[in-house]
């Protein structure tokens, strides 16, 4: 079992080692784009009032992440106040 396994991977390093025109083709090299890929990549005017890097839509965002850090520090803060409350509680039982 070990000798096929011994010959199976040798014979795959030998296969990747050719410089054939399969190998070549496996190596992605950088092409540049054509017309019709330079059009399509093209800035569309008609497009531009959709962008998403506005100032509006920053400060949207920011806002949505201020009120999302308030909205989870209000949480944090009533379920402390619920273990103190219930803490004096059991205090005041055992008393």
């Amino acid at each position: 079992m070990a000798f096929l396994l011994k010959n199976s991977v040798a014979s795959h390093f030998r296969q990747t080692t050719k410089n054939d025109s399969l190998s070549l083709t496996r190596r992605q090299f950088h092409v540049e784009p054509g017309a019709r890929e330079k059009a399509l990549l093209a800035p569309d005017p008609s497009l531009r009032r959709f962008k998403s890097h506005k100032k509006g839509v920053l400060a949207i965002k920011r806002i949505g992440e201020v009120l999302t850090v308030v909205v989870i520090a209000g949480c944090c803060y009533e379920i402390y106040v619920k273990a103190v409350m219930r803490e004096e509680a059991r205090a005041q039982t055992k008393a």
